[in-house]
């Protein structure tokens, strides 16, 4: 694949991941108001999987996968989509899906710091200003005095928190895993593996499953929209560039997401959104410039060139 094509692909899978994945907040939080949270992920995953196995069979793409491959496929498929994923749109029944977004925005610290402990990757100092920007602007949401929690709110939160910890992991993995090497074909295996997961403990917790025939046509549509936008095509896009940038560039999503769930919680759902809200989420994509840029810190290069320069004399 030549520079150009693959610049321009890395540039649409970052518009997905970016763009899409902000909007499944609010589709997961319509969907969840009338169908049980595990039971939804469930369906989506299944019909977004058996999806892409179908159309991979048309454009005669092979399903091969080893062993492993198909071992790390089911454990990726738990951490993103099980856990990271399902358990999240549980906490969506306490929690505002513009709230549960900027929680969620926390993502690239834990990468950074697993990276360092599992890894011992350098931290960065463009990556460590981006992350205290996104601890910032997690501040000043949290802070807020309009903000009310009972109880199932903080519990909500709480696993939120959880959910963020499984993914970042999740993230870190698949891109070191030994997976199908076609991006479409992993993020098909994931996403069966995951469904099974998730009617397994949906029927544990005995949750009261519905004929999707039965639910609003406003259920019906963001359903549709989650499988083929927020599963097929973004997923996938967050698969490839797993394996072509680094981790805590693709992890940087989760501080563009809040600002899209944020605007449109506001203006579909009605949900309240504050100056202070404004403010955080223009901090955190501050945050997303820093850890993405190329640039160095001009500061902070001179600083070393002195001390460099110092220590010769």
């Amino acid at each position: 694949m030549d520079s150009t094509r693959k610049s321009i692909l890395i540039i649409l899978a970052f518009f997905s991941i970016y763009c899409i994945w902000g909007s499944t907040y609010l589709l997961n939080k319509v969907v969840v108001s009338e169908v049980s949270p595990l039971y939804l992920a469930s369906i989506r995953f299944f019909c977004a999987g058996i999806l892409i196995f179908g159309i991979a069979k048309i454009l005669k793409i092979s399903l091969k996968a080893s062993t492993i491959q198909l071992k790390n496929s089911a454990l990726a498929g738990f951490l993103f989509l099980v856990y990271g994923n399902g358990v999240f749109v549980w906490a969506l029944k306490y929690v505002d899906s513009g709230f549960a977004a900027l929680i969620a925005a926390t993502q690239p610290l834990f990468v950074i710091f697993l990276m360092r402990i599992l890894q011992g990757s350098k931290i960065q100092t463009k990556s460590i200003i981006g992350v205290v920007l996104g601890v910032i602007g997690m501040y000043l949401l949290v802070s807020q005095d309009t903000l009310q929690l009972d109880q199932n709110g903080i519990i909500g939160i709480v696993v939120i928190f959880t959910c963020v910890l499984s993914w970042s992991y999740g993230s870190i993995f698949v891109s070191k895993a030994d997976l199908p090497k076609n991006f479409f074909v992993a993020t098909g295996y994931q996403m069966v593996f995951a469904s099974l997961f998730l009617v397994i403990f949906s029927l544990t917790v005995k949750e009261v499953w519905t004929s999707p025939l039965k639910w609003s046509i406003n259920a019906q549509g963001a359903m549709l929209l989650l499988i083929v936008f927020g599963g097929i095509v973004a997923f996938t896009a967050f698969n490839y560039l797993l394996k072509e940038v680094s981790t805590e560039k693709v992890s940087t999503s989760a501080y563009v997401n809040p600002v899209i769930a944020l605007f449109l919680g506001w203006y579909v759902l009605d949900e309240q959104i504050t100056k202070q809200s404004i403010v955080a989420a223009v901090v955190l994509l501050t945050g997303v410039y820093f850890i993405n840029s190329k640039k160095k810190i001009i500061i902070f290069s001179r600083f070393k060139r002195k001390k460099l320069q110092n220590l010769k004399k």
